[in-house]
C-alpha cells in the first residue's frame, strides 16, 4: 500500500509503525497468505485489476465429473510479479463434491487429475524408456492437517524395487514407470531440512521428475477440502503458513518438480477480513450505524487487513483454522490424489 508521507498510518496502538508500514518492512502490509494462484489472481480482480498482462488465465468445468478446472500460466518476470508466484503453470481442480465421501464421485476426480498430471508431466520425462519418478510426502504425519503427503505416500505403488536387482518380477510389465518414495518428515524431527534430503536422494537415484505432494495454506475457508493445485514450478514448504524453509525447484534440484497439494489450512486474519467485510453490509442497512460502517467501507483491503492484524495478532499470534472433519478430508483426498497418480504412471498397464 502506497500512503501520502503526511497521512497518519492507521493505528490501534498494538503493533509498532516498524511491524505495519511498508516503508519500514519492505514488503506490502496486505499479505493474505494462500498457496493457491488462483486465488491470487482472484485478489488481483478484486483489488480492481482487470488485466493480467504477463498471466493467462483460462476456465473450464469438465463436462462428466463437473470439476471446475482453472489453468493459470504465468508467462513472464511482469506476471511474476502481479501474481507472486513463479514463472509456470498451475492448474486448479475444484468441487465441493470433493468434500463428501462419494467413491464413485472421488473415481471420477482421480480420473481428471491423472489426465491434467499427464499433462503437466509430459515436457520432462523421456520418449525412449520408461521414466523414474520420485515421489515426495512432505509434512508432519503426527499432525492431521499436515499429513496429506505421508498419506499420498502409503497408497501411491512403489515399482522401483520390482524392477531392479534380485527383486525384480518378470511378470511385472517391463514398461511400467518406476516409482520410488519417501517421506522426509520435518525439521524438527529429522535436524535437516527438507531439501536438503530430497538433494541428497536425486543424487543418487538421478529420477527424471519429482512429484512433490504437500498440504496448502488458503485465503478461503469454501477451498478447504475441495481444492487440489498442480503446478510445474516446484514447492516452496511452509511459505502459506508464513514458515518459509528452502524450496524444492528444478534450479534447486537439478531436477523438475510437480507439486500437488490440497488446502487444509486458511489464516485466521483471512477469516475475520471477509466476517468484517460481511459486517460492513449489514452496519450500512442501520441508520444509527451507516455512518461508521461507510468509514470502514471506503478503506482499502491493505487498510482492513492491517487494522484486524494490529488487533489479532497482538494476543492470539499468528493463528490458523482446519476444519472439525480434517482428520476425514485428509484421508479421503490423500486416496483420491494417489489413485490420480497411479492412474497418470501405469494407465497403459491398466494399473490404478
Amino acid at each position: 500500500m502506497n500512503r501520502n508521507p503526511t497521512e497518519a498510518p492507521i493505528k490501534t496502538g498494538y503493533l509498532s509503525q516498524e511491524e505495519t508500514d511498508p516503508a519500514f518492512t519492505g514488503m506490502p502490509v496486505f499479505d493474505v497468505r494462500t498457496d493457491l494462484a488462483v486465488e491470487e489472481a482472484e485478489q488481483q480482480k478484486e483489488e480492481g485489476i482487470s488485466s493480467f498482462p504477463g498471466v493467462s488465465v483460462n476456465e473450464y468445468t469438465e463436462e462428466n465429473s463437473a470439476v471446475h478446472i482453472t489453468r493459470v500460466i504465468v508467462e513472464n518476470e511482469q506476471g511474476s510479479q502481479l501474481l507472486r508466484k513463479p514463472i509456470g503453470t498451475y492448474v486448479t481442480l475444484e468441487s465441493v463434491r470433493m468434500s463428501q465421501n462419494d467413491g464413485d464421485y472421488h473415481r471420477e476426480v482421480s480420473r481428471v487429475l491423472a489426465a491434467q498430471l499427464t499433462l503437466l508431466m509430459a515436457p520432462f520425462l523421456p520418449e525412449q524408456k520408461p521414466p523414474s519418478i520420485l515421489a515426495v510426502g512432505l509434512g508432519n504425519a503426527d499432525v492431521t492437517p499436515d499429513a496429506l503427503g505421508p498419506r499420498v505416500l502409503s497408497h501411491l505403488l512403489i515399482t522401483r524395487h520390482l524392477q531392479t536387482g534380485e527383486y525384480k518380477l518378470p511378470a511385472f510389465p517391463t514398461g511400467s514407470a518406476s516409482l520410488c518414495g519417501i517421506v522426509p518428515g520435518v525439521m524438527a524431527q529429522t535436524g535437516m531440512e527438507t531439501a536438503e534430503i530430497v538433494k541428497a536422494l536425486a543424487s543418487q537415484i538421478h529420477p527424471d521428475l519429482i512429484l512433490v505432494i504437500d498440504a496448502l495454506a488458503a485465503r478461503s475457508v469454501s477451498r478447504l477440502g475441495t481444492t487440489i493445485q498442480l503446478s510445474d514450478t516446484g514447492i516452496h514448504p511452509g511459505s502459506g503458513v508464513g514458515n518459509h524453509r528452502h524450496s524444492m525447484t528444478k534450479e534447486s534440484l537439478r531436477v523438475p518438480v510437480i507439486a500437488i497439494g490440497v488446502p487444509t489450512v486458511v489464516g485466521a486474519a483471512a477469516i475475520v477480513t471477509d466476517t468484517l467485510d460481511a459486517l460492513i453490509d449489514v452496519l450500512r442497512r442501520e441508520t444509527d450505524t451507516g455512518h461508521f460502517a461507510d468509514t470502514l467501507f471506503h478503506m482499502s483491503s491493505d487498510e482492513k487487513y492491517a487494522l484486524i492484524r494490529e488487533l489479532l495478532e497482538p494476543r492470539f499470534g499468528p493463528m490458523f483454522v482446519t476444519p472439525k472433519d480434517i482428520d476425514e478430508t485428509v484421508a479421503r483426498l490423500s486416496f483420491t490424489i494417489s489413485e490420480g497418480i497411479n492412474m497418470a504412471l501405469f494407465k497403459e498397464q491398466g494399473i490404478g
